[in-house]
């Protein structure tokens, strides 16, 4: 608590952020080229997956991941939409050809952070990890690498299920805006693409969890 003197000369007690939120402020005023940009809210966070229509269909209709998509392997996900629209040729790879954005729980994506080891570690720390990070360059519409960075996170066989059945809390197809998109862009009318765009901005990450994910140098 810090004291604050009034117009009447009493003084009175301030109260000071709790731990958590202190610590989520500074992470989140940190300027840094590692920062996860994601379309998120107080509850959850938006992250991008592309997958085959025998994949997608069946997990759009049932709103979580259900058969044929595996539970057996790790997956990837990013809060990048222009990264796996890189990753993927906007939807247009074979395997890949279906958009999904999935909004999952702050909780679960945070969690995953703090099992996380970057993917630059020790070879015996990765093998042993059950999410594994990895920092790539951000992409421009035209595909081109940026001067920053964002982060690709694999949930790993221990937590994939955990994923899949009580992170995910919606499913939508984003095949069509997608390839919109690309369309715009190849035709030059990159500013009717970029309104196309999720929204993203810098997700406060607390800092224990930053120093976690921190890239080195």
């Amino acid at each position: 608590m810090s004291a604050q003197r009034t117009r009447h000369g009493r003084q009175t007690r301030q109260p000071q952020p709790r731990h958590g939120e202190q610590a989520r402020s500074h992470a989140q005023t940190r300027h840094t080229p590692y920062e996860i940009r994601a379309d998120f809210d107080a509850h959850s966070i938006v992250v991008y997956q592309a997958y085959s229509a025998a994949i997608a269909g069946p997990a759009v209709d049932a709103q979580r991941f259900v058969p044929p998509f595996s539970f057996g392997r790790m997956t990837w996900i990013k809060p990048s939409f222009r990264w796996l629209m890189h990753r993927s040729n906007w939807g247009r790879k074979s395997g890949q050809e279906r958009i999904l954005a999935v909004r999952i729980t702050r909780e679960g994506w945070e969690k995953a952070l703090g099992r996380a080891v970057l993917t630059t570690s020790e070879p015996d720390a990765v093998a042993r990890a059950e999410v594994h990070v990895q920092w790539d360059p951000e992409r421009s519409l035209r595909g081109a690498p940026l001067n920053h960075y964002s982060i690709q996170v694999g949930v790993g066989r221990a937590l994939v299920r955990e994923f899949a059945e009580q992170w995910v809390v919606g499913i939508t197809d984003l095949t069509p805006t997608a390839h919109r998109i690309a369309e715009l862009v190849r035709s030059g009318r990159a500013d009717r693409a970029k309104a196309l765009l999720p929204v993203e901005k810098v997700y406060p990450v607390p800092d224990a969890l930053a120093r976690r994910i921190a890239a080195p140098g």
